[in-house]
């Protein structure tokens, strides 16, 4: 109870303060990528139950020859790689928090297909609302490997407090200004899970 006052009060006075750079953002998307401004996507939350997540748009809708979207860094745009790196493209989850599918502070929500690829250990990461920062986003968010990344989601459920989630929050801030862990290696985002769980099985096959 008193995790959901703090995350309606700080979001509604965030959201207030952060109105006119929300509005700025809008406008500049929507002249450079065009409409839609907002990207929505299925993501899972508390207890598996899937709801949709609001970020700004940073990618163009461009296909190749044959009809499909090209890869994300095809498709990045150099404002787009801006909101990414300054994480001013999670803004509007802000509003997921009001309504409650998101929390400020939780394992990050992820892609509903991921779901058949977790271990029993690994979907306990859903006991938990998934939040705008977590444990795993401040030791190492994009540069740690899957496994990495749920070992730390875990630990955060089984540790949860008031005193550590305030303390995930100053350390993000740090993290936010100095664009720390961004981007994984090459590529723009992280690998899929569903492709790195099917590799591993397969190696292990082998």
């Amino acid at each position: 109870m008193a995790n959901k006052i703090i995350d309606l009060v700080v979001t509604s006075i965030s959201l207030i303060i952060l109105l006119p750079l929300i509005s700025v953002l809008f406008i500049l998307i929507l002249w450079l990528h065009g409409r839609p401004v907002i990207f929505r996507q299925l993501r899972v939350g508390l207890n598996g139950k899937p709801f949709i997540m609001y970020k700004f748009r940073t990618m163009t809708n461009q296909l190749d020859y044959n009809g499909k979207l090209l890869g994300d860094s095809q498709r990045i745009t150099a404002f787009g790689k801006f909101l990414r790196r300054t994480s001013l493209d999670e803004l509007p989850e802000l509003w997921n928090v009001i309504k409650g599918d998101m929390s400020l502070v939780g394992p990050r929500p992820l892609l509903v297909e991921y779901i058949p690829y977790y271990s029993k250990k690994q979907f306990r990461r859903h006991e938990v609302l998934p939040g705008l920062t977590g444990w795993a986003q401040i030791n190492g968010r994009n540069k740690i490997s899957w496994d990495e990344r749920f070992e730390l989601d875990v630990w955060y459920v089984k540790n949860k407090s008031i005193l550590l989630d305030l303390k995930i929050i100053v350390i993000t801030v740090f993290k936010v200004i100095g664009r720390v862990d961004v981007e994984h290696q090459n590529n723009i985002t992280m690998p899929k899970f569903s492709k790195i769980k099917k590799q591993n099985d397969m190696r292990e096959r082998q």
